[in-house]
């Protein structure tokens, strides 16, 4: 019983204390300033495996655009993409109203 709620403990841990989460409330603030959060939320919502596709094309156009973006927002941009739930998690976040 005691290892159930260690295993437990830990996998609330990982989700909630993502390590990316500062890099997602740089990139929801900026979002929601442009007026695209909503629609971003919407689409990593319903994209579901169409977002591995997209972490796949970032992966072949990081070479090309690399100075886009600082490489550790490639890095949680595409794990992001890769990782349904993680992906949930960044909408969720887009989805509230006031982000501090």
């Amino acid at each position: 019983m005691i290892g159930v709620q260690q295993a437990t403990l830990e996998l609330c841990y990982t989700v909630t204390m993502d390590p990316d989460q500062h890099i997602w409330r740089m990139w929801a603030n900026r979002l929601h300033k442009w007026g695209l959060a909503n629609w971003t939320a919407s689409f990593l919502e319903a994209a579901g495996p169409l977002t591995l596709i997209a972490a796949q094309v970032l992966y072949v156009v990081q070479p090309l655009v690399y100075r886009a973006l600082p490489e550790q927002h490639w890095q949680a941009l595409t794990e992001m993409l890769e990782d349904t739930v993680k992906a949930q998690g960044f909408a969720a976040l887009l989805r509230e109203e006031n982000l501090t």
